[in-house]
């Protein structure tokens, strides 16, 4: 059974100075990082949360990231701004993860920031709209500095006086790219190579029981293509939007894949058993024989929810993928040898791997509607899955699905799926995106609306006006409400929400704000008012008030 005891005591032991940790949560999507001073809400907390009030910020088209009563934030990092003197933060900033460097310090520790994708029109000074054949006309230097734009940011960041900071040069700070060498956990070449190059797509991610950071490549289609299957199983390729393939010959199937970064020395590795596909996060799950359980969502429409368990004590190259069949609450085994649906199709485990989409659907895995964040609820245990929206299926504002394993056991092949929060106006929110725990159990979660459908007349997101970060208190006589207590500026999406270790901060970025502009000299967006007026993405650290009263801390019996 899922011990709730044991779960809360097992969080907090995670700092780069700590060699082995106990079994314990530890959500590599975007969650609160584990507090060892996660406390049993005593009677006087216990009034104090039922008696707090929670301001709903109404709906706003403003440009600015506006918040609730209780709250105020500041910037810490955005793109461009120097990390090191070789290196500055790259763009399009989604995942945040904070380790502390001591565990008994939770004010200094390293920060990793996942940058998504590119924009030329800011990044490379290249606009796509002004040719027919835009990939005609690009250079091998405007490549290159879309290349190094994005993948991800390691940074030491220091609280002082109220304020987080960039410690400027410290030896941790790095950049980790489309260039950057990466090597694969499998023993097998995936298209030749054991070592690859770079990593893009960077959208969820998170934290091993180790303490090393994971990073999900998602819509890796978009710089080098697809390698695509007929009928008869004659591959093709289908070009990318971005044209990188035409400078730079990288197989597509080097990308789609879960990364693990150490942050000690910025070394990397991709986890081949964990399959390829658009990955928006990780989650992992520590059993108490210290294998590990791993969740990850394919965010596309009609694709499917997965689960890794290893055979293998701290291993993600060890074991058996699955995945799911909510319909009928089973996990279906998406192992070569024993599939002999698999065998007929796929020449063995690594082909089932790299072509996993596909092994899915021929082992009647259940198509969902987008799954992208998974986060695992630190009171009851359930499994939570954001189903962001299908256009397709009319399904426009997404829903919230709960996974509850057989008996609480993480490495069980059955279970129940529910939905537990569905989108729409009467609701209050739509197109749930990632997802976060605070130190009280509170579920907090940001949208995910496109930018070219936010604020239209005539579309079904005009009563939401901007994207948002939403909150569902777990007390007091707003519980289960959705709550707005954020607004992001114009075209912008809120992500990557993580809370520092003793609860008082919020790391959040602020992506693509100014996302639909066609030109420099009038931007849709001028967010965070630089002076040349230019939008920028950017982490923020939210605190307040209202932050520290929402997690009051637990104690729990020693």
């Amino acid at each position: 059974m899922y011990d709730r005891r044991k779960f809360i005591s097992f969080l907090g032991k995670a700092s780069l100075g700590v060699a082995t940790l106990p079994p314990f949560l530890t959500s590599c999507g975007n969650t609160t990082t584990p507090s060892e001073k996660f406390k049993q809400i005593d009677e006087k907390n216990l009034k104090r949360l039922k008696d707090l009030v929670i301001e709903n910020l109404t709906a706003s088209d403003q440009d600015d990231l506006l918040l609730a009563n209780g709250l105020n934030y500041h910037t810490i990092i955005k793109w461009g701004n120097k990390i090191s003197d070789s290196d500055s933060f790259g763009f399009n900033n989604d995942f945040t993860c904070f380790i502390p460097l001591d565990e008994n310090n939770p004010n200094d520790g390293l920060l990793w920031v996942n940058h998504e994708y590119t924009n030329p029109l800011f990044v490379s000074d290249f606009n796509h709209g002004q040719y027919d054949n835009p990939k005609e006309h690009r250079t091998i230097d405007q490549v290159d500095k879309e290349m190094y734009s994005v993948g991800g940011s390691i940074v030491r960041v220091k609280q002082e006086n109220g304020k987080w900071k960039v410690v400027q040069n410290d030896s941790h700070n790095r950049r980790l790219t489309a260039q950057t060498p990466i090597s694969l956990n499998w023993d097998y070449d995936v298209e030749g190579k054991n070592t690859v190059i770079g990593t893009h797509s960077n959208c969820s991610g998170g934290i091993t029981p180790w303490n090393t950071f994971l990073t999900c490549e998602e819509n890796y289609d978009s710089f080098f293509g697809e390698t695509v299957y007929d009928e008869n199983n004659n591959p093709s390729h289908t070009p990318s939007m971005y044209g990188w393939e035409v400078f730079y010959n990288y197989p597509p199937e080097h990308y789609g894949w879960v990364v693990e970064i150490d942050p000690k020395n910025g070394s990397a590795q991709k986890h081949i058993a964990l399959g390829r596909c658009a990955h928006e996060c990780c989650t992992l799950y520590e059993l108490e024989d210290k294998r590990v359980v791993a969740y990850t969502g394919d965010d596309k429409n009609d694709q499917h929810l997965y689960k890794f368990i290893s055979s293998t004590p701290g291993s993600l190259k060890e074991g058996t993928l699955y995945v799911a069949d909510t319909d009928n609450g089973k996990w279906l085994s998406l192992d070569w040898e024993s599939q002999p649906i698999l065998r007929e199709k796929f020449k063995d485990q690594t082909e089932v791997l790299i072509r996993v989409r596909e092994a899915a659907k021929l082992l009647g895995a259940t198509e969902l509607n987008r799954p992208e964040d998974i986060e695992i609820d630190p009171i009851t245990g359930h499994i939570l899955v954001a189903l962001t929206n299908n256009y397709g299926k009319n399904d426009f504002h997404g829903s919230i699905l709960k996974v509850e394993e057989k008996d609480g056991k993480f490495d069980a092949l059955t279970f129940k799926a529910s939905t537990y929060l569905a989108g729409g106006e009467e609701n209050g929110f739509t197109c749930p995106d990632n997802l976060a725990f605070d130190l009280s159990g509170n579920l907090w979660f940001t949208s995910d609306m496109s930018g070219s459908k936010m604020n239209k007349e005539d579309g079904p997101y005009m009563p939401f006006k901007n994207n948002s970060l939403f909150v569902v208190p777990r007390y007091g006589k707003d519980e289960g409400k959705v709550i707005r207590v954020a607004s992001a500026p114009r075209d912008a999406e809120l992500t990557g929400p993580w809370f520092s270790p003793d609860g008082k901060t919020l790391f959040l970025s602020v992506q693509h704000p100014g996302e639909q502009t066609t030109d420099l000299k009038s931007p849709t967006s001028t967010w965070p008012f630089d002076e040349d007026g230019i939008p920028k993405p950017a982490v923020v650290a939210i605190t307040g008030d209202l932050i520290e009263k929402m997690n009051q801390l637990r104690q729990i019996e020693s």
